[in-house]
This record gives structure tokens, sequence and C-alpha cells, in this order.
């Protein structure tokens, strides 16, 4: 297993990233989305570490929280990362009165703010959905007290709101139909609508065209081309099911009187692995809909019944969770594995996957088949020094059983010598699949005459232009 980033005083590695930057140059297309930071995992890396992780080398400027951590608040103090915190479902009853709201504040928001940027507080989460009467009867009294509490305390800055499942639906397609449940629609809504509209904050949704896809609707679900679905009553084509979740929640407001009020996005996602035969969850589809969403997001498109709109998003989630409860996708939503390796690239790492797949193998020891030990450059035959060089990495997002296909298939080929990674051999260590992956993969693709698809490996091999045996020999 990879070990973490920051374990070790002064690594390698960590003497070279700056080098590697300053060759791989940062995008200059930054924009502004937000990802949620859960915590239920026993291998995550401390809290400081997530903030500058995502502070430096990602283009993330928005986390939401599922608590109040103090040590996950204090974490992000000076790294301007706007943070939601999360005020337990528990709390709402207290909440609902200004005693209780204030005595939250002064506990929960005074102690970090200004320091941590905190932009909005989510009371609960989901609480319509917990069928619970006591807790939703509270929830807009929760609102307004909130609200006045930190007004009372000087943060005016900070909004309030709650998450909502599209489980408050009774109606959604086509998105024209959209409208919330009965009962809930005048006693609820409407109020909890009215203080959005008064207080200019966002009514916070989770459509999630995940839980909401079938084998006849996948590439629909993830934004891939498909013959779309019709709504008859408006005449619209809908070519996605993002946006037709988010009209028909548009349409339910509608129906209200509140279609002004803005909507905000706070968890959407797609898991990367889950249970055998599930269709459409892996690591491509995975990073199609991310992919996808981010740049739908912020486009400022907008959806059919609500156009030239940006939407605050949330992305779900920024880690891999494995003490998560639930089938196998349920622990594998995550953007990042807790050392901070992207699952894939869906645009938001500084540098790029280029630069990821080189950062990946360092730290692993290994660069395009080359161990600290500098017998091990190369990985076999490596190209005169010329400015068309290239060398063939592992993508920072392969699985092991990738790498792994990948080694067997370069070393099974005659011409490629891989007795350098067999037990003994002075490139065996560190044992990893990607350290030897890198190795096998640059010896395959430089043994085969260096062609792009000598390093396609199921698309999980990347091609890259720096050698690192540069960066070693600087030391």
């Amino acid at each position: 297993m990879a070990k973490n980033l920051c374990n070790s005083p002064t690594p390698l590695f960590a003497l070279i990233l700056p080098m590697l930057l300053l060759n791989y140059p940062l995008s200059s297309n930054a924009f502004s989305i937000g990802v949620n930071y859960g915590a239920l995992a026993d291998n995550l890396p401390p809290p400081a570490q997530v903030a500058a992780f995502l502070k430096d080398r990602t283009f993330i400027d928005r986390v939401k929280l599922f608590d109040s951590n103090p040590d996950m608040i204090r974490a992000f103090a000076g790294t301007g990362i706007a943070l939601i915190i999360t005020a337990a479902n528990s709390d709402i009853p207290s909440l609902s009165r200004l005693p209780g709201a204030t005595s939250w504040v002064a506990n929960n928001i005074s102690p970090f703010y200004p320091a941590t940027n905190i932009s909005l507080i989510a009371v609960g989460n989901e609480i319509l959905a917990t069928a619970d009467r006591n807790l939703i009867a509270h929830l807009v009294p929760a609102l307004r007290s909130l609200s006045a509490a930190l007004s009372a305390a000087g943060f005016h800055q900070i909004r309030v709101s709650t998450p909502h499942s599209l489980g408050i639906l009774s109606a959604s397609e086509p998105p024209s139909s959209g409208r919330f449940r009965r009962g809930y629609d005048r006693v609820i809504f409407a109020p909890m609508l009215d203080f959005h509209r008064k207080s200019k904050t966002p009514f916070v949704v989770n459509p999630y065209p995940y839980f909401g896809y079938s084998s006849r609707t996948l590439n629909y679900a993830l934004f891939k081309p498909n013959p779309g679905f019709f709504d008859p009553v408006t005449r619209i084509n809908y070519t996605n099911m993002f946006d037709a979740q988010m009209d028909a929640v548009f349409s339910a407001m509608s129906r209200l009187g509140y279609g002004d009020v803005q909507i905000a996005v706070g968890e959407s996602g797609w898991p990367s692995a889950g249970d055998p035969g599930q269709v459409g969850i892996n690591v491509e589809d995975a990073a199609s809909y991310n992919g996808q969403l981010i740049q739908h997001v912020t486009s400022g498109k907008g959806t059919p019944l609500m156009p030239n709109r940006t939407f605050e998003t949330y992305v779900f989630s920024l880690f891999n969770e494995d003490l998560k409860p639930g089938p196998t996708a349920e622990r594998n939503f995550g953007l990042f594995r807790p050392d901070f390796s992207p699952v894939y690239d869906v645009g938001v790492l500084r540098g790029g996957s280029q630069f990821w797949s080189l950062y990946a193998a360092l730290k692993n020891g290994n660069v395009n088949g080359m161990t600290n030990d500098k017998r091990c450059q190369g990985g076999g035959p490596t190209p005169a020094p010329t400015a068309a060089s290239k060398w063939c990495v592992a993508a920072g997002g392969a699985t092991e059983a990738a790498l792994q296909a990948n080694i067997d298939y370069a070393c099974s080929t005659a011409g490629v010598d891989c007795r350098p990674i067999q037990a003994g051999g002075p490139c065996f260590d560190p044992n990893t699949a990607q350290a030897h992956a890198n190795y096998a993969m640059n010896a395959y693709y430089q043994f085969a005459g260096r062609h792009v698809f000598n390093c396609d490996f199921g698309r999980t091999g990347v091609i890259v232009t720096k050698n690192p045996s540069e960066y070693f020999r600087a030391f």
C-alpha cells in the first residue's frame, strides 16, 4: 500500500515536486467547484493535510462537511476555501429557539470565523427523508432562528439552508410535472422558500442520476449521447437526467410561486466500483459523469427551464470511505484515494493528468520504470535526449488489477526484460503494482517502437515528455 504523502521526513518526491510543477504549468482555466468531505473511514489523512492539498494542488474552492468537527473547521483556516458546516439532525429542535441557536453559533462559529471562511450552515441533512415529524416540524423555525443568531453575532455573510433528497417530490417525470409531496408543499416548503427568498439563500437539493438510472437510461444519466426524453408540456427534449431532475425541482418551486429562488447542488456523484454485475459502475463512467457534471454546472448554460444559470455544486465525494455501510458502491464515490492519488481525473487537479501520473509514480518510488536506484533508469532502451523524447507511465487512476494486467502483458512480450522487477532484482523495491507497472509499461513502449498505441494499455497508460531521471541527477 502506498505511504501517506507526509509521513516520511522530506522524501525525494517532496523535493522534486516543485521542479515538476515548474515543468508542467498549471492550467489557467480555473473554476469554482465544491466537494463533499466525508470521514467514514479509518485510513484518511489528517484534516490539515487535506486542506493543504485542496488549496495547493486542486481547483476545488468549496468544501461541504457533514458535521461541525472543530478539527476540520480549524484545518481550513487561512486557505480561503469556502466551507459548509452541518448542524446535526438532533440539534434541530434546540436550534428552532433563539437561545439554542445563539449557543450553537457561539460554540461552533465564533471560535473559527472569519479565519475559516464559513459560507453556509446546513441545518441537518435530508430531514424530510427521515420521516421524523418532530424534526420536520422544527426545521423551518430552526432556519429562521439560526439566521437571526448569526446576524446578532455580526456574521451577516454566513448563509443558512438545509439539503434535500429528491424524495421531496411526489412527481418528477416529465420535469414539467414536478411538485412537492402533498401535505408538505404548503406547510413546509412554502414557508421555507419564503425564508430563502427573503434571506437570499439557496434551496439545496441532492440530485443523483445514479439512483434513477437503468440499463436503458445509462447514457442519459451519464451525459453521453442518447435520444433524450421528451416533455410533452414544455416540448423540451431532455438529453441528460441531471437537467431533468433540476427542472423538476424548479417546476415544484414555481407551482408555489418561488421559481426565483436560487438552487444549489449539495451532493451529486457516481461510484467508480460496485458489486459484480452492476451496469455502469466503473472508473470510466464515474469520470464521465463527474467530469460532465462539473463542466455543465460551471458553464453558465443552466438547464432548459433555468437558462443562463450556474449552480453552486458540491461533488460527492472527496475520498473513498471504507467504513460506509451498504453495497460496495457506497464506499467508492471518491475522486481521490486516502493517499491523495486520483481515482480518475475530472479536471480539478492543478497540472493535469500528465503531472499527476508522474506524481503518483514518484510517490511510489518508481517513475517511468526507474526507482531511486539509478540502475533502474529507463525501464529498457530509452530514447536519445531530444525534444521529441517520450516515456510511458501508468495513469494515476489505474486500478491494481489493470496495472497487474499491464505488467503481465508487457513482460510476456519477447524482447522486454522484466528481470529487474522480479524478486531479488535491483528494481523489485518498492514492491507495488504501480512501481512495477511503470517499469514494465515503459520497457514495452520503448521496445515496441514508441508509438502512441504502444502506451495505450486499455487507456491506463500516459505518454510524458520529461524523463524523471533528470530530476534524480539533481540530487
